[in-house]
C-alpha cells in the first residue's frame, strides 16, 4: 500500500503543480514574491499536499526496504506521469517518451520478483572481535 501511495502522490502531485503554475503568468526568479504567492493558489496548494503525502510515503518505504527496491517498484509513477500529462493536461506525448515508459516498465517487471531488503551476512564471534562489538 505504501509504494502504491509513492507511486501515485508523486505523478498527482506534480501534474497538479503543473496545472497550477501553467494558470499563472510566467514567473521568474527576480519576482520572489509571486512565487510565493502562487503556493497560495488551489492547484499548486493541492500539488504541495500530495507531495507532502509522497514524502511521507517514501520514508516509510525506505525504513523496511532498500532505496534500490523502493525506486523500481515506485517506476510505475512514470506511466502515471504520462498518462496524467497525456490525458489530463493535454500535453502531447511524444512516441518516444512512451518508448522510454515501456522500456522502464519492462525492467521494473524484469527486476520485480527479486527480494525487498538486502540480507548481510552474519558476522561470527571473530568477525565481532575484530569490529570492537562486544561479547
Amino acid at each position: 500500500m505504501i509504494l502504491i501511495l509513492v507511486s501515485v502522490c508523486a505523478p498527482l502531485g506534480n501534474a497538479c503543480l503543473a496545472k497550477g503554475m501553467t494558470s499563472l503568468p510566467e514567473l521568474s526568479m527576480a519576482h520572489p514574491f509571486a512565487l510565493f504567492a502562487a503556493v497560495f493558489t488551489p492547484w499548486v496548494a493541492l500539488g504541495i499536499a500530495l507531495l507532502i503525502g509522497f514524502f511521507a510515503s517514501y520514508l516509510t518505504a525506505l525504513s523496511w526496504a532498500d532505496l534500490s527496491y523502493v525506486m523500481l517498484a515506485t517506476a510505475w509513477g512514470n506511466v502515471v506521469v504520462e498518462l496524467l500529462s497525456h490525458f489530463c493536461l493535454h500535453e502531447q506525448v511524444s512516441f518516444q517518451r512512451w518508448l522510454g515508459v515501456a522500456l522502464i516498465t519492462l525492467g521494473v517487471a524484469f527486476v520485480a520478483p527479486g527480494p525487498s531488503r538486502t540480507v548481510q551476512p552474519a558476522l561470527n564471534d571473530s568477525a565481532l572481535v575484530e569490529k570492537g562489538v562486544p561479547r
